[in-house]
């Protein structure tokens, strides 16, 4: 699988305890990567790094991606060959209670580890991922293209485009003739078993069924390219893979991780298709359900650069990502004693299903 190339490499993540970082962690261990990890703490009181028991199988570095310092002390320490950098305060909602957080944490948390990288040359490679909230959203019925201008109504959208500027600028400026491959990736309204923050849809559902409660549902009509997280995952890494084998045009490049434009459906219908895998489930909208900041009722992503230069497509549709979700939680509900070889049969069952479809990077 990616040709092998992360069998035996050192690969830190930063925000490894989070969500993504967490399956990210898990996949890369079973590749036969060596992992590190590099997060300020765990980022709820459930989470899935601490369910997977990750501390016992990866490097676990604890320090915030703030602090230059800390940040340097394990890469030094590490001397990782591969970095993924995830860290960020990923709420939108968040972004609006604590601006200054959410921009110190994404813009100068991007320039401290861009500002090391750039004077450690045995650093092959650099996935760095920002999300597709950097996009000025103007709500297209298209989608957008890594070539459309960034921007961000809120806090957390307008911190994310700095940091893709800054990526672009310490590119340009240090990382362009340097041994060191950097790419910027973009994607969002990932879903899947182990997400655990406040504000989102699938975890407040969860929270709330999982006692047999109704849930509160802000935006039911809001439109999402919903795609579990495999699915950028599997972009980061063969991306990740093809920099360290200086495939031509990806150097410095910025590429969007999205579903087919067929998978774009309202939190309403996601909703309707979660229980159908979860019968006797119920949710409410409440009125000035909005309150709190206006949240985009339309976003969408164009993949053909990643299909042009990776021949990468997302596996999933949409009821198989709804499926994955929700068998997920069910079996953490209701066993709660085999996550890790849980999450790692789903990873094994994404992989069948990506071969299945002779996908390049199974191979």
């Amino acid at each position: 699988m990616f040709q092998n190339i992360y069998y035996g490499k050192r690969v830190l993540i930063t925000g490894h305890t989070g969500f993504k970082g967490a399956w990210l962690s898990v996949w890369l261990h079973s590749l036969g990567a060596d992992v590190a990890g590099f997060s300020l703490d765990v980022p709820t009181e459930t989470n899935h790094f601490e369910l997977l028991e990750l501390p016992k199988k990866i490097k676990d570095f604890r320090g915030d991606i703030r602090d230059r310092n800390a940040l340097a002390k394990t890469i030094d320490e590490f001397k990782p060959q591969f970095i993924f950098h995830m860290s960020a305060q990923a709420l939108v909602r968040k972004s609006y209670l604590d601006p200054v957080e959410t921009f110190e944490t994404n813009v100068m948390g991007m320039v401290n580890l861009l500002d090391l990288v750039r004077t450690r040359d045995w650093i092959d490679v650099a996935v760095l991922i920002t999300s597709d909230k950097a996009y000025r959203n103007d709500e297209w019925c298209w989608g957008y293209r890594e070539t459309d201008a960034l921007g961000g109504h809120d806090p957390y959208s307008g911190s994310k485009s700095c940091a893709d500027l800054v990526a672009h600028s310490f590119y340009h400026s240090f990382l362009k003739e340097s041994k060191t491959r950097i790419a910027i990736t973009r994607a969002g309204n990932v879903i899947g078993g182990g997400d655990w923050a406040a504000d989102r849809i699938v975890p407040d559902c969860i929270k709330a069924w999982s006692k047999g409660e109704t849930v509160s549902i802000r935006s039911p009509l809001a439109t999402r390219p919903w795609q579990h997280v495999l699915e950028p995952l599997s972009g980061y890494l063969l991306l990740g893979a093809k920099l360290y084998q200086n495939q031509e045009g990806l150097d410095g490049e910025a590429f969007n991780f999205g579903p087919e434009a067929s998978v774009n459906q309202t939190v309403s219908e996601l909703l309707d298709a979660m229980a159908t895998r979860w019968p006797g489930v119920h949710w409410s909208v409440p009125e000035g359900f909005e309150v709190g900041g206006k949240e985009a009722k339309l976003l969408k992503l164009s993949c053909d650069k990643v299909l042009f230069h990776l021949n990468w497509q997302a596996v999933l549709g949409f009821n198989d990502t709804v499926a994955f979700t929700v068998d997920w939680y069910r079996n953490w509900l209701e066993s709660k004693s085999n996550i890790y070889e849980f999450t790692l049969s789903q990873i094994n069952r994404y992989c069948e299903l990506a071969a299945k479809k002779n996908y390049v990077w199974i191979s």
